[in-house]
């Protein structure tokens, strides 16, 4: 096929399954999707091993180590995706500083820093066990909306991969809310774990971009997005909110 008629393939419903003939820019919009997948999970599991010691007993631990177990494992899964494009993968874990951490009160919106590719919201730091745990189930949440997007891409391996990942997101955030629940079981301050849910909320609707984005015509073109971001956080907000209200806590 010529680029012309890869690309004429895609809109029309194509998948594609290997590096091969794939077009340039179709190459450019999948390794910008997978590279803000890989560096989000790894400096969301590096942010969450920081506040494992934080947590208020042995297996609230364990569960948090499994997090960033699997999280790390998660980024292995589409970076070795990656290394079939050329990404040095066993360069990549260790070329960014996925520690790093703006300040608390900073306002980025959904702008990222110059130093990798992950989403705006893993720029922030975590404040305490209660704060990571709300910012886990928020976070969490959001994960699961774009992982049910994501594994319809037109490129089937990656497409594979996120079906894989979702289940193992998906019980991340069942930790958190499990979370949150022991915590006001065990009296927790409620006018706290709100603070937390109005410090990450924004933040994490930031993470599904702009309403008006310039690639979205480009991204639907090559089948790699469906929904708009404005319906993705249409979508979280509904899902967040009804999540929170179950917990007894207020979306924002």
């Amino acid at each position: 096929m010529s680029e012309m008629s890869i690309t004429d393939y895609l809109a029309q419903g194509g998948q594609l399954t290997n590096p091969s003939n794939v077009p340039a820019r179709y190459r450019a919009e999948l390794m910008r999707l997978m590279a803000t997948f890989v560096d989000s999970e790894l400096a969301g599991a590096a942010g969450f091993a920081d506040i494992i010691n934080q947590g208020p007993g042995i297996k609230e631990r364990i569960a948090a180590a499994k997090i960033v177990l699997e999280k790390t494992d998660s980024a292995d899964k589409v970076l070795q995706i990656m290394g079939a494009f050329g990404a040095d993968t066993k360069r990549y874990a260790n070329h960014h500083p996925w520690t790093d951490r703006l300040a608390r009160d900073a306002d980025i919106g959904a702008t990222r820093t110059q130093s990798d590719m992950r989403l705006s919201v893993f720029n922030y730091p975590l404040e305490s066990w209660q704060d990571a745990v709300v910012m886990n189930l928020l976070m969490g949440l959001a994960v699961g909306v774009q992982l049910k997007e994501f594994s319809r891409v037109s490129y089937t391996p990656l497409a594979e991969a996120f079906r894989a990942i979702a289940p193992v997101e998906a019980r991340h955030t069942e930790l958190a809310a499990e979370g949150i629940q022991h915590l006001i079981k065990q009296g927790a301050d409620r006018a706290a774990l709100n603070a937390s849910v109005a410090y990450w909320w924004p933040r994490v609707a930031a993470s599904f971009g702009l309403d008006h984005s310039t690639r979205a015509s480009q991204l639907a073109a090559f089948g790699l997005r469906h929904s708009t971001n404005a319906e993705l956080r249409e979508d979280w907000t509904n899902t967040a909110s009804a999540q929170l209200e179950t917990l007894g806590l207020t979306a924002h």
